[in-house]
């Protein structure tokens, strides 16, 4: 469990505060707080619920796995969004991780279990730079927003070149292994598409329907967000089908591998044929055929089932057959 703390107040600049000061700077009207939770357990609730006076249902919520998603209560918003999973980036394995955030018109709060890039990111940049915190929480949120929807970009890249070698390998030599990762790559698609649908709306009501919280000034830059997030969607949604398409590819290749076999099979048992018959006549036991006590018949015999077969290629190889 880690809690930081960042405050700005005007004239003092940025600074990390200690949780027992958190009361006073929350009841200071010149402050911007930026609290930062990382972990669960009974402390963060108690935070959560006691200073900070956040409702029930939404302490539960933020300790707890859910779909994006964005609640006005008035007072705060409170906000869901999915980003990568730094450690599991494999476009067969994809890993996506929460983040949430609560947004006062002071002071933002922000829970994760720690895989996340997006918040050390937006760390480094604050400390750097104090004047985002100056600025408001909101263009703080906008921050962590941002940086989480570019991590997305280097995944779709992925995405883009295994689909590709996917469809390279999938024409050359449709191995059973390829049916594994297209269904693996199906599966990621089908989360990363879940999750995009509910994220894309709940910025797209950030971004375009505005929100008392939310200045009118940051406004832009949520759209800037809504914009890459929705390529992200896109993106998604083309290679959802470009994924079909190759399943399809591989079936299709399976089937006609199946169909040169079974045509192979089915061109040996047609030259079989004849000979089977021919063979099958003098093997009949009866007493008076004249070509059993003949010298050549056995040779004879052989030379019709040779000649019969290469006829029989011949006449496929003209038709095209083979």
């Amino acid at each position: 469990m880690t809690i930081r703390c960042y405050a700005f107040r005007p004239g003092e600049g940025l600074s990390q505060p200690s949780l027992d000061a958190l009361p006073g700077l929350l009841a200071d009207p010149d402050v911007h707080l930026w609290i930062d939770l990382e972990g669960a357990d009974s402390e963060i609730q108690a935070l959560l619920g006691g200073p900070l006076g956040l409702h029930p249902v939404v302490v539960e919520d933020i300790l707890l796995e859910s779909q994006p998603k964005l609640e006005d209560y008035g007072d705060f918003l409170y906000v869901i969004v999915h980003g990568i999973d730094g450690s599991r980036q494999d476009p067969l394995d994809l890993g996506t991780l929460e983040i949430d955030l609560v947004l006062g018109s002071r002071w933002l709060v922000t829970h994760h279990d720690g895989r996340t890039r997006s918040i050390p990111a937006v760390r480094a940049q604050l400390e750097r730079d104090p004047a985002l915190l100056e600025r408001g929480p909101a263009f703080v949120l906008h921050a962590v927003l941002d940086h989480l929807t570019d991590h997305y970009a280097p995944v779709m890249e992925k995405f883009d070149q295994l689909l590709e070698r996917l469809e390279y390998d999938i024409l050359k030599e449709p191995r059973p292994e390829l049916l594994e990762q297209i269904l693996a790559l199906k599966h990621s698609l089908q989360t990363l598409r879940r999750i995009g649908v509910h994220q894309k709306e709940l910025l797209g009501r950030l971004a375009l329907r505005g929100c008392k919280l939310v200045p009118e000034g940051a406004l832009p830059f949520f759209r800037d967000i809504l914009d890459h997030f929705t390529r992200v969607s896109d993106l998604t949604e083309v290679y959802r089908e470009m994924t079909a398409s190759a399943l399809q590819a591989y079936l299709s290749m399976q089937n006609q591998k199946l169909n040169e076999v079974m045509k192979f099979l089915t061109m040996i048992s047609t030259v079989m044929l004849p000979l089977s018959f021919i063979a099958g006549i003098y093997g009949m036991n009866f007493e008076h055929m004249p070509e059993l006590r003949w010298k050549l018949g056995y040779p004879a015999v052989l030379l019709v089932m040779a000649v019969v077969a290469t006829g029989l290629y011949i006449f496929f190889r003209r038709r095209r057959f083979l």
